[in-house]
């Protein structure tokens, strides 16, 4: 009887110990699958555009937009007439950032205005075949600057100290240097959309994708094969654009890759020569024959 009672206590040690270490085995991998899901990395954000403002149409075929972060002034070029007609109906907007319309006829007299860009406080516009740099003060046109063998003027841009611009029909980029112009690049076939990185780099636009040119060894490298046929080219950082295309897409481009985050296609609304400000994350896209801007929200 006494080996008995001996035996039935030490299964029930037996057993007991087999529970503990179960329960301690399962209260382990609980714990590590609490901290396995504790210390997951967030999903990224996808980059998306979010409808902020939209102007009255009444800014006619906007071609393009630029902010003045210094006076807090958004420009648009208005066409009003054919692309390539030196027909005198062409004319710059004001803008406050809100999307309020400033003045609709604040620079007349214009043929076809495109690309802008701002050095010195004046505003410098392609105009067809020739540059003209308007007095930001008062909004009077200073000089014209006739280009030789100019075919269709197109975007504008600065490095800080000089002015570049480019001829999407014969592929050049000319630059304005002490009341001269000359030519810093050629054979970049259908070249549109110019911009500057902190660096001094040039970016550009064309039938090739997206591009950064070497004004030493007159070289072109690309970042992005994808979006070919560019219209306006923003630069976020040196791993991050912006980038549109006329028919009505706009990419983010980031470390090469390219994500779609506009397409108006479907509505006939074009992506013209689109701008950005920086501190609101805002993206200006000027409709072309929509005659409105509309502003977006930028999350990447």
């Amino acid at each position: 009887m006494k080996k008995i009672l001996i035996l039935a206590l030490f299964a029930m040690a037996v057993s007991a110990c087999s529970d503990e270490k179960k329960t301690d085995s399962t209260t382990a991998a609980d714990t590590t699958a609490t901290t396995t899901a504790t210390t997951a990395e967030p999903e990224s954000t996808v980059p998306s555009l979010q409808k902020v403002w939209e102007t009255d149409t009444v800014l006619t075929t906007v071609e393009s937009t630029l902010y003045d972060a210094k006076s807090g002034v958004i420009y648009t070029s208005n066409i009003e007439g054919g692309p390539n007609e030196k027909d005198g109906k062409g004319s710059i907007s004001k803008l406050k950032p809100d999307g309020t319309i400033e003045k609709v006829k604040w620079v007349s007299g214009l043929n076809a205005p495109k690309g802008m860009a701002i050095l010195n406080d004046k505003l410098y516009v392609t105009d067809v075949d020739q540059l003209v740099e308007i007095n930001i003060a008062d909004g009077k046109i200073v000089k014209r600057y006739p280009v030789k063998g100019a075919k269709f003027l197109n975007d504008a841009a600065t490095d800080g100290t000089k002015v570049y611009f480019t001829d999407m029909q014969t592929g050049k980029v000319h630059v304005l240097e002490n009341a001269q112009i000359g030519t810093v690049a050629e054979g970049l076939e259908n070249i549109n959309g110019l911009a500057f990185n902190d660096k001094g780099g040039m970016l550009f636009l064309n039938g090739k994708g997206l591009g950064q040119y070497n004004m030493q060894d007159k070289k072109s490298s690309f970042v992005n094969e994808v979006v070919t046929g560019g219209d306006g080219l923003v630069v976020i950082d040196d791993n991050t654009y912006i980038a549109s295309r006329w028919q009505g897409e706009i990419y983010l481009v980031k470390d090469g890759k390219e994500h779609l985050l506009l397409d108006t296609k479907g509505e006939s609304s074009n992506t013209a020569d689109i701008d950005y400000i920086k501190d609101q994350n805002l993206v200006l896209v000027p409709t072309f024959l929509k005659n409105k801007v509309v502003a977006y929200k930028l999350t990447y």
